[in-house]
């Protein structure tokens, strides 16, 4: 089936009431209707239909003056079809690595590559250029991790610089450097902002391989000449595409410029970008492009809107809909740090369990919030953009845009949260 997203006439929205309980529904051309959920948004009694027979209005305001059709919100998930397992045409024994790191990516309980590790790994161990384009999701931390580590092994000498748009990007990155490299004496220094300065120097004057980073952090340590960019001849940009939209692409420019010209650049992606066009074609050499990107995640979403009308409670209608059984495992996402933060404190304060990341928030009690998220020790996570892209939380049953994100890309990415792999998740924006 091809996607119905976005289409003005392919959609209506019938509002059934049932006393003040409101079923929102969605119906196609092809007479299809699916359930989203309940909620009660205070509106009259009695059995009464709403139907919205076209688009023309409203449009969600947002940022800039600029707005998004609520119809780009309206979108019923494909049917995820039944497929052949992916046969990879290598296995992690049959790679060309040390023993220790094939040890190690057992014990992870790895067991045949995925597309983009089983594409990428062999040019990376060839010391090629590379540009991946893949989906959050798919396993290309490992497509860099375990060759840049045998090139580690191969000669200790060797220092890697990766650049990643968040901090809970780095210290995932992180993360999955430890398993990988267990036992091996093979050091990272991850240096994000949000926490000390002074730890992070201290680690960078003693022994490591690889930096992990952001780039306004790994910035302020160069200027400080506590890192020496010329020492590095590897880096890795990943989640490039985020950097950019960030506003990153001077830093990303400098340090490559750092850096010696016989170095291996290796950029991770979704999405190539003509600007992001350019720093390929002004920073690698004759680079090998590996795509396996999956059909967008986005299509594994179904998603609807939540209404609310004058003189209606916006936070009423989230709590009615958070109080339903299979709202299991919520990410919330608002635009502002203190808008975050009070509406997860007001959550809490009506029993919910909930934490919150934003950038006002220390790094600590940020990994601790997503920590207890990833763990289902909370049911909900309300975020700003920072969550929307590099995090991979497995099982989000939901995502609710409380505020109307600034673009529309920023949109798919929030969405992207749920419905990963061969899951279907449900997406709902409120709409004012």
């Amino acid at each position: 089936m091809s996607s119905l997203c976005g289409s003005r006439l392919t959609f209506n929205l019938v509002y059934e009431t049932e006393g003040k309980d409101i079923f929102f529904m969605q119906k196609s051309n092809y007479g299809q209707r699916s359930n989203f959920g309940r909620s009660s948004f205070g509106g009259q009694g009695g059995n009464q239909n709403r139907n919205f027979k076209s688009f023309s209005k409203p449009k969600a305001r947002f940022g800039g003056g600029s707005s998004i059709h609520f119809s780009k919100f309206i979108c019923k998930a494909e049917p995820i079809s039944e497929s052949l397992p992916y046969m990879p045409e290598n296995k992690f024994e049959d790679f060309n690595i040390a023993q220790a790191l094939k040890a190690n990516i057992i014990k992870k309980g790895y067991i045949d590559p995925t597309p983009i590790q089983d594409s990428a790994i062999p040019f990376i161990l060839q010391g090629r250029d590379v540009i991946g384009i893949a989906n959050t999701g798919t396993g290309k931390t490992a497509a860099f991790l375990i060759p840049l580590l045998n090139k580690i092994i191969s000669n200790p000498r060797e220092k890697v610089l990766i650049m990643v748009p968040t901090r809970e990007l780095a210290i995932q990155i992180n993360q999955e450097f430890f398993e990988f490299s267990r036992n091996m004496k093979i050091f990272s220094v991850c240096c994000v902002g949000g926490v000390s300065t002074y730890n992070q120097i201290s680690s960078l004057r003693r022994n490591h391989n690889i930096v992990i980073g952001t780039p306004g952090r790994l910035k302020d340590l160069v200027n400080r000449k506590v890192i020496n960019i010329a020492s590095f001849s590897t880096i890795v940009l990943d989640e490039a595409d985020r950097m950019l939209d960030m506003g990153f692409v001077n830093d990303m420019r400098l340090i490559m410029q750092s850096m010696p010209k016989s170095r291996q650049t290796l950029f991770f992606m979704a999405t190539v970008t003509r600007e992001l066009d350019k720093l390929i074609k002004e920073f690698q050499t004759n680079p090998q492009e590996v795509k396996v990107k999956t059909r967008e995640t986005s299509k594994n979403v179904d998603q609807n809107i939540v209404r609310v009308g004058s003189g209606q409670d916006k936070l009423d209608s989230l709590h009615n809909l958070l109080i339903q059984k299979e709202f299991s495992k919520v990410l919330i996402f608002g635009r502002t740090k203190h808008g975050v933060e009070r509406l997860c404190q007001t959550l809490v304060k009506k029993g919910f369990k909930a934490e919150s990341i934003h950038g006002d928030k220390p790094q600590g009690k940020r990994q601790s919030a997503l920590r207890m998220f990833r763990e289902n020790q909370s049911q909900i996570l309300v975020a700003t953009d920072v969550a929307a892209r590099g995090l991979d939380i497995p099982n989000v049953s939901h995502v609710i845009n409380y505020d109307v994100p600034e673009n529309y890309e920023d949109y798919v990415h929030r969405i992207g949260r749920t419905g990963r792999g061969n899951q279907v998740g449900i997406a709902l924006t409120f709409i004012s």
